[in-house]
């Protein structure tokens, strides 16, 4: 490439739990510039996990996020007129973002009182290994063992 990559922004942690994988998830929630409001999001909803799960809220998230996060995944190719879905490895910062946008898009497609509620659902899900954010994931990993067959046409 001619221009040079550009500098890895630095997020700082979040001043609840000290995380930076939260921070992450927060701004990945967040709309329209309102932080704090993702912020309450969040908090509300892991303390409505470990209050019913009876567990450490931060942990099952995170167990629920690995439990959602697909390995690889498929992109098109088109060789000689046809177009193959060829399965890839998926590099660990994009893992991350494809897990954390599915829980979020799933959790907001609920159909509970609040985001906080609808957040806290799904990721009790995700850490059951049940709901959608899970099943697009198995989907996903579904389509690369089906298309196995194409990986010689590696990019």
């Amino acid at each position: 490439m001619r221009k040079t990559t550009p500098k890895k922004k630095i997020i700082l942690p979040d001043p609840k739990y000290n995380d930076v994988l939260v921070t992450k998830f927060i701004n990945n929630i967040m709309l329209e510039g309102k932080k704090s409001t993702a912020h309450e999001i969040f908090y509300d909803a892991i303390d409505e996990v470990s209050a019913k799960t009876k567990e450490n809220g931060l942990e099952v998230w995170k167990k629920a996020l690995a439990n959602v996060t697909p390995s690889v995944e498929v992109r098109s190719r088109r060789v000689g007129g046809a177009t193959f879905q060829i399965p890839s490895e998926i590099r660990p910062e994009r893992k991350q973002s494809i897990g954390m946008k599915s829980l979020i898009s799933y959790a907001r497609k609920r159909n509970e009182k609040s985001m906080a509620h609808k957040l806290a659902a799904e990721i009790m899900a995700a850490y059951k290994e049940e709901g959608a954010a899970f099943k697009r994931k198995e989907d996903i990993h579904r389509m690369a063992e089906a298309n196995k067959a194409f990986s010689h046409f590696k990019f």
